[in-house]
């Protein structure tokens, strides 16, 4: 059985070549094995939200943010898709979270220099 990296990877390999459908489902079955692997989830909204899904890459988008919390990048892809898809209160939030986890980390390294 291939690693989750040799999935996300073939996955990577088939969107590059154009095949975008076929890219998601090597993603989805990564994620049957794995399904805390962030890198497929965020993989997949923005190939979701290529194909103009976007409650799939908005799903997709939020469980990165469920997975990675103290990445501020994770809270700006999803504010960038819910705008995508019209959701403007979402994605005003998700910028919100995304200064939040900046400040936190900011405050963090202040406290460390100390």
């Amino acid at each position: 059985m291939p690693t989750s990296v040799e999935m996300y990877d073939e996955a990577i390999q088939l969107q590059e070549a154009g095949q975008i459908e076929a890219a998601i489902e090597k993603l989805r079955q990564l994620l049957e094995q794995d399904p805390q692997y962030a890198l497929a989830h965020a993989a997949l909204s923005v190939f979701y939200g290529k194909l103009a899904k976007y409650d799939e890459a908005v799903h997709h988008a939020q469980k990165v943010c469920e997975l990675e919390p103290e990445d501020p990048f994770s809270y700006v892809a999803l504010s960038l898709i819910c705008q995508k898809a019209g959701r403007l209160s979402q994605a005003e939030h998700a910028m919100f979270q995304a200064r939040q986890v900046q400040i936190a980390q900011y405050r963090k390294q202040i406290s460390q220099q100390r």
